[in-house]
C-alpha cells in the first residue's frame, strides 16, 4: 500500500470522532441487571454505521438482549477478519459520574472507557474509514458487538451457533499500548459445601463443625494442589492458580456450625491442563478427605454465577507466535507506535476463549485502555491510545484481508 493511500485511510476518521463516539457510548448505561441491557448501545452503533452506509444488523438474543453484526464484503480472494468487542459493562459500583464521560488530566473517565467502549469505537472507525475512502478488500471484514461478556457470554455463543466465522478474530479487551495477548487461561468458579452437624456449643462433641472441616479442605488445597500447579508453567500464561475468595459458615457463636461454604477461583492452562482434568483433581481431593475422615462430607459444584449455556465452559486459548494474525498485528502495532510490541498472556478471561476453543478460529486480544483500571472507580482511557488502536486495527485489517480493486462497493 502506498503512503498516500495509507495516509488517506488513517486520516479518514479523526481522533475527535473516536473520542466523541466513546463518550456517547459511555453515557449509555449497559451494566449488568438493566432491562434491555445492551439495546440502547446497539441502537447507537447501528445508527452510526448505517449513516456511513455500512451493512449492519441487530441479532436478537431474546429477553431483551442483542448483538450487532456489521460487514464490509470482500472480493472473495482474501482472508476474512472479525473485530469483536462487548457492549455490556459492570455496574458503577463506587465510581462517581460513571455515566457522565468527562476529561480529567488528559484522560477520558467513565464506566466502560477501557472495558470496552473505547475499543468498540476504534473498531467501528476501521469500517467507517474504509467506507469513506472506498477501500476495496480482498477478504471480508466483520465487526461484532456482543452482549453479556461480563456474565454468561450469551452474545458470543449466539454468534458461534449462528455459524458466523472468520479466518481470524481480534478481541478488543484492554491490554495496554504495547501488548498483544496470544494466550489466555481457562476459568471456573467452584463451590464446596461442607456439611456438619449442628448442636449447642456446650455439647460440641456431639456435633460436627463444618467450619473445621472447611479449614482441612483449604489446607489440602494449599499444601497439596497449589505446589503441583506451580510445576505447570506456560511461557505466556504463567502458572495455573487457585484462589479461595469466599468462606461463609455458621449461624452464631454458641452453635456448632452445620454448614460452611468455600468458593474458589481456578485458572487453568490450555495445553497443560484440561477442564476435565482440573475438575477431576478437585473431586479426588474431596474423595481423599472423605476416606481419611468419616465425618467429612462435602458437595462440589460449579458456582451458579459461573454456569454458561449448556455445552460451554470458560475455556482458555493459545496461539503460536508464527500464526499469521499474530505476526500481522505485531507488525502493525510496531509500525503505528514506533515501539516494540510485546506478546503476552491475557491475565483475565475474555470471549477469546470461546472463539478459539469452540469456534476453532485463530484469535488474539488487543485493545486500548488499562486493564488494571477496568471495573474500578478510576476507569479511564487515554485518547492517544484510542486513536493508536484505531490505526493498528486498520493496518492489521488491510494486511490480513488484503486490498483489491475488484471488491464490491456499497
Amino acid at each position: 500500500m502506498n503512503d498516500d493511500k495509507a495516509g488517506a485511510l488513517f486520516g479518514a476518521v479523526q481522533g475527535e470522532e473516536l473520542l466523541r463516539w466513546t463518550s456517547d457510548l459511555v453515557a449509555i448505561p449497559s451494566y449488568s441487571g438493566l432491562p434491555m441491557q445492551e439495546q440502547a448501545v446497539a441502537n447507537y452503533v447501528v445508527d452510526l454505521l448505517q449513516k456511513e452506509h455500512i451493512e449492519c444488523r441487530i441479532q436478537d438474543l431474546g429477553q431483551g438482549r442483542c448483538n450487532v453484526i456489521a460487514r464490509l464484503p470482500g472480493a472473495g480472494t482474501g482472508r476474512s477478519l472479525m473485530l469483536n468487542g462487548h457492549m455490556d459493562t459492570v455496574p458503577a459500583y463506587d465510581m462517581s459520574r460513571a455515566f457522565e464521560p468527562h476529561m480529567k488530566d488528559g484522560m477520558l473517565y467513565g464506566r466502560g472507557t477501557s472495558d470496552m467502549k473505547g475499543a468498540l469505537s476504534a473498531m467501528m472507525g476501521v469500517l467507517i474509514a474504509m467506507k469513506r475512502t472506498n477501500a476495496a478488500l480482498s477478504g471480508e471484514l466483520i465487526f461484532s458487538a456482543v452482549a453479556d461478556e461480563e456474565e454468561g457470554s450469551i452474545g458470543t455463543i449466539a454468534l458461534l451457533e449462528s455459524g458466523l466465522r472468520a479466518d481470524a478474530v481480534i478481541v478488543g479487551e484492554a491490554m495496554g499500548r504495547d501488548a498483544i495477548a496470544i494466550a489466555q487461561k481457562g476459568l471456573e468458579w467452584f463451590e464446596f459445601t461442607l456439611h456438619g452437624k449442628t448442636v449447642h456449643g456446650g455439647r460440641q462433641d456431639e456435633g460436627v463443625n463444618a467450619i473445621i472441616k472447611a479449614t482441612r479442605l483449604i489446607q489440602v488445597l494449599q499444601d497439596q494442589l497449589a505446589p503441583r500447579l506451580k510445576e505447570r508453567c506456560h511461557p505466556f500464561m504463567g502458572c495455573p492458580t487457585l484462589n479461595i475468595g469466599v468462606i461463609r459458615g455458621g449461624t452464631q457463636l454458641s452453635t456448632v456450625a452445620g454448614e460452611c461454604v468455600v468458593q474458589m477461583d481456578r485458572r487453568f492452562i490450555p495445553g497443560l491442563e484440561t477442564y476435565e482434568s482440573m475438575y477431576r483433581e478437585l473431586t479426588e481431593i474431596v474423595q481423599q478427605l472423605q476416606q481419611e475422615d468419616p465425618d467429612f462430607r462435602c458437595t462440589l459444584k460449579v458456582l451458579d454465577s459461573s454456569v454458561m449455556k449448556s455445552g460451554y465452559v470458560h475455556q482458555g486459548m493459545e496461539q503460536t507466535e508464527d500464526e499469521p494474525l499474530v505476526q500481522i498485528l505485531k507488525e502493525s502495532l510496531e509500525e503505528v507506535s514506533g515501539k516494540p510490541a510485546r506478546l503476552t498472556g491475557c491475565p483475565c478471561w475474555t470471549d477469546a476463549g470461546l472463539f478459539g476453543y469452540y469456534g476453532k478460529m485463530p484469535v488474539v486480544v488487543y485493545g486500548p485502555g488499562d486493564l488494571t483500571l477496568a471495573h474500578s472507580k478510576d476507569e479511564c482511557l487515554d485518547p492517544a491510545a484510542l486513536e493508536e488502536s484505531y490505526k493498528v486495527y486498520l493496518s492489521a485489517a488491510l494486511s490480513f484481508c488484503g486490498l483489491s480493486e475488484d471488491a464490491p462497493q456499497r
